[in-house]
């Protein structure tokens, strides 16, 4: 592997000695996620290569700018993958992007999501230092865990170079059930679901061509143990009358829930509006809306096409319940808009981003504005 870190430390150097702020890219397949991009390009996606993989031990470190397709393609060959499914946007992304971003896919209820498998990285601040956070074992920290920290920063805090993954072996069997309902039922069937002993791992409500209110489809994705999977499927559909999808069809489909390329999150079948995600528990109630809706992690993440003027609505929706809702992809994406991506933070934790922003950062060099605009 090339050793394009001191380039990298180098351009970093320069930028907080000239106060030159710094837009931090690897493939560009986010671009869209956050507010405007600011700075000179500070491009990752030639500090690439598999440091070290140890299968044996279910962990394995990469550069920053590894594509996810590589890596992803050396843990399958071990029978290995990474549980929590990052999406591929555009079939693109790196390492560092994941980690920057924090997005996780299908079976982030069940099995956690990307901050729950970092066990260390390495990454560069804002006074050209090199910094070790974490290592390649689980209990492996002493005081603050800043390796995690770093998860769904969107680079405001420094350059990822380096992170060490937990992995996990493939599952031993998969099927995906699929049934006719409203989304109440579905949440209603997917709380009892929860309740016992069946390895569920991902599920999605479509509400389709369907108006509001009417019924929609709720797919289920097993995985485990064979005779688990089995037993789950037979329990399940004679608590409500389902039937199994094609293997084929159904890998398909998740990978494109992932990726948001199923017609859902098609922007041009849905003009003149955005699109909303919003985190809400998992036992909130469907939500009474009159734009398309897709419901994903049992209930807990809600996406919404609507109208960015639906901003205050989605949002008071949203904390009734406990929840957040932030503009995930905006209609105009490049333009400046008097909404913010992200809700704003209470004073306490704005304080607490404040600070380690200034510390970690103290030029203010990098992807400024990115997350929160003050930042």
């Amino acid at each position: 592997m090339t050793d394009t870190l001191p380039a990298l430390i180098d351009r970093i150097r320069a930028a907080a000695a000239a106060h030159t702020p710094l837009r931090i890219r690897g493939h560009g397949s986010k671009d869209f996620y956050g507010e405007m991009l600011q700075g000179e390009l500070l491009d990752t996606s030639g500090h690439t290569g598999i440091v070290s993989y140890e299968p044996t031990e279910l962990v394995i470190t990469a550069r920053a700018g590894t594509p996810l397709t590589e890596l992803e393609a050396t843990l399958a060959q071990q029978g290995q993958c990474l549980a929590f499914e990052p999406p591929r946007f555009g079939g693109r992304g790196t390492v560092g992007g994941m980690v920057a971003a924090g997005l996780s896919g299908p079976s982030r209820a069940s099995v956690g999501g990307v901050r729950d498998y970092v066990l260390g990285l390495q990454m560069v601040n804002g006074r050209a230092e090199h910094l070790i956070f974490g290592g390649q074992v689980m209990k492996n920290v002493a005081g603050y865990d800043l390796s995690r920290l770093m998860v769904g920063s969107l680079g405001i805090l420094g350059l990822l170079t380096e992170v060490s993954l937990k992995v996990m072996p493939l599952p031993a069997a998969e099927a995906t059930l699929v049934f006719e309902v409203d989304q109440a039922r579905a949440l209603e069937q997917l709380h009892r679901w929860g309740a016992q002993p069946l390895p569920l791992n991902a599920s999605r409500w479509e509400q389709g061509e369907h108006e509001p209110g009417e019924v929609g489809q709720l797919f289920v994705r097993l995985r485990g143990a064979g005779a688990a999977v089995d037993s789950a499927i037979t329990n399940m559909t004679q608590d409500l009358p389902g039937h199994t999808v094609d293997p084929a069809q159904a890998s398909a489909d998740w990978t494109a829930c992932r990726d948001q390329t199923l017609p859902f999150f098609d922007a041009a079948a849905h003009p003149g509006l955005a699109l909303w995600r919003l985190s809400l528990p998992q036992t909130a109630p469907g939500l009474n809306l009159l734009w398309p809706q897709l419901v994903e992690w049992h209930g807990g993440l809600r996406w919404v096409w609507a109208p960015e003027s639906a901003a205050a609505k989605l949002r008071d929706l949203s904390q009734a319940v406990g929840g957040t809702t932030m503009l995930f992809r905006a209609n105009e994406p490049d333009t400046k808009r008097a909404i913010d991506r992200f809700e704003p933070l209470e004073r306490p934790l704005d304080q607490i981003h404040t600070r380690l922003k200034a510390e970690f950062d103290p030029a203010n060099i990098f992807n400024p504005g990115r997350m929160f605009r003050s930042l």
